[in-house]
Parts: structure tokens; sequence; C-alpha cells
């Protein structure tokens, strides 16, 4: 009798994302990852206005933005963008 060899699938990993908007009402991610929905990643006011969320991720490049208060803005903290096909950039960060 032979036994099924399961693939396995990639182990996702929890990759936490922060933004100091200490002004901001609302901010949001949005990336690859979710189909660039601006609604679906609130993320969670911590002190001095530093927002942050954890979202679990595939291994490999993650594009994504901040939506802060109805704006698009990249993560200052990000080294690596590349370019939308809205003429901006987006960030870009390779999970491992």
């Amino acid at each position: 009798m032979a036994t099924k060899n399961k693939k396995s699938s990639p182990k996702r990993n929890k990759v936490e994302f922060r933004l100091l908007a200490p002004d901001a009402r609302s901010v949001y991610l949005a990336g690859d990852f979710n189909h660039w929905d601006s609604s679906s990643h609130p993320l969670k006011k911590a002190s001095e206005g530093l927002w942050k969320i954890s979202v679990n991720l595939d291994p490999g490049p993650c594009q994504y933005r901040f939506f802060v208060d109805g704006q698009w803005q990249n993560d200052p903290a990000c080294q690596s963008c590349v370019p939308n096909e809205f003429g901006t950039l987006n960030c870009l960060r390779v999970i491992e």
C-alpha cells in the first residue's frame, strides 16, 4: 500500500507594519496580499502616534502602501520601492 506524500505549503510568517502618524485619524494597510483593499487591514494606534498591525504573509516579495485619512502614503521606513501602474511607487518588502 502506497502512502500519499502531502506537499507542504510554504509557512506563513507574521510580519509587523508600523507607521508614525500622530495626527492621523485612520490608517490602513493595503497591498498585493489583500488585492489592494484599502479598508480590510486597519492599523491600531499605539503610544505616541505609532500605528501598528501584524499580518500573516507568504514568503516572497510583498508590495504595499498605507492608506492614511483617505490618502495613499508610502512607508518612510521602507528601503525598496517599485513603480506602479498609477505613476507612483509601491513599497516592497521581501518576506523570509
